[in-house]
């Protein structure tokens, strides 16, 4: 085969592997023009999450998502998700007192978003606008981005920036009332390498200023500003003799709170008959600590661990997140579809998380913090219209 014609059938592989979740938006599968059908597909996801002894967090959340083309050069979509919250979190550290399991916290979140696309022959605009809202927090977000494609559509190159506004209140402290402003800004190229290859690369900045602290949390004190930038490499394998696809990612993340991260995830896209389609997945994490957070310095069960020196007229900037110190997690995962007629279909997903302080990459991670483990469970159907 020459390499003009293994270029050309590459050309239709990158608009059908864009459509694959986990790529880029599915609106990019369609540079020329709107999707021909819609879909409609409604998603329920349970969350567990656990400490030695102690059921933590957990979260119900049925969610809804349409796509529908409005004319050949564009459509919208959107989703909606309610999530309902209960249990309890640590007040420092790993630790949580008799007191916080004893009362418990619940919560309800509403959140919905919109986009609206303008196809071109080869290029794509969208608006999106999007609202979450929860007794203690209220977030707006807008965004826009553009994807522009080449001649041969081997390559397409998409630009994106986007502005969110939260405010935050507390049940434990009337008198707060907090904002917090992001812009975000990603560029990113998508190139068909061969005609079973499909590579991506991103860039995002996102500049944060305001109330980053955690109220619920003792011995909480942020910086008011933090800057992340996030690297994103994806690559996408099909293995014709097996119709299957391998999905590969890395991830490096890097914020000014002093927390560098490091993501590698793969999955295996394998069809079952005509009908069935399984999908394991691996994911493994490793950060550092911020370097304000601080290790546990006595038993926490005697008290608040204050740090020595610790000023309480003018508190310094510290936090006993266990979000924020070093560890390392492994995700596994298994997700099974049914086709279960020419427009419908079903799945289900099982993934299992669990967290260390030791798993860290390069380092033994912070002391003091009890192992963390999570499970979440997804069931969902859809249907094109």
């Amino acid at each position: 085969m020459q390499r003009n014609e293994r270029f050309d059938k590459a050309g239709a592989i990158i608009a059908a592997a864009l459509a694959l979740p986990g790529v880029m938006a599915p609106t990019l599968a369609h540079a020329d023009s709107a999707p021909e059908r819609g879909e409609i597909a409604v998603k329920y996801l349970h969350y567990q999450d656990s400490q030695p002894g102690l059921q933590r967090i957990k979260v119900t959340a049925p969610s809804i998502y349409v796509l529908a083309p409005l004319s050949p050069q564009w459509s919208v979509e959107g989703s909606l998700v309610s999530d309902s919250v209960s249990g309890a979190t640590p007040t420092y550290h790993s630790a949580i007192s008799g007191a916080t399991t004893k009362k418990g916290m619940s919560d309800e979140r509403h959140a919905g978003d919109v986009k609206l696309t303008r196809y071109e022959a080869r290029s794509n605009y969208s608006l999106g606008l999007s609202r979450s809202s929860e007794h203690d927090y209220d977030s707006s977000a807008v965004s826009f981005d553009a994807s522009f494609s080449s001649d041969d559509n081997n390559r397409s190159w998409n630009i994106g920036i986007g502005r969110s506004a939260d405010k935050i209140s507390s049940t434990n402290d009337s008198s707060l009332h907090e904002h917090k402003r992001t812009t975000e800004l990603m560029v990113g190229v998508t190139q068909a390498l061969t005609a079973n290859d499909l590579a991506q690369f991103n860039l995002t900045f996102n500049r944060g200023r305001g109330f980053f602290t955690d109220p619920y949390k003792q011995l909480d004190n942020r910086p008011r500003e933090r800057d992340q930038t996030i690297l994103l490499a994806r690559w996408n394998h099909h293995i014709a003799e097996q119709g299957a696809t391998l999905r590969t990612s890395y991830r490096f993340y890097h914020d000014t709170f002093g927390i560098n991260a490091h993501t590698l995830a793969a999955e295996w896209v394998q069809p079952v008959g005509p009908r069935f389609t399984l999908t394991p997945s691996l994911r493994l994490y490793s950060q550092s600590a911020a370097k304000f957070y601080y290790d546990p310095v006595y038993d926490p069960n005697a008290g608040p661990p204050y740090p020595p020196g610790y000023n309480f007229d003018n508190p310094p900037i510290l936090s006993s997140d266990q979000r924020l110190s070093a560890f390392g997690g492994i995700t596994a995962g298994l997700k099974l579809a049914v086709q279960l007629a020419p427009d419908w279909v079903a799945d289900v997903k099982l993934e299992r998380y669990e967290q260390r302080s030791h798993w860290r990459l390069g380092g033994s991670g912070s002391p003091g913090i009890d192992p963390f483990r999570a499970t979440f469970v997804q069931f969902g159907v859809s249907k094109r219209f």
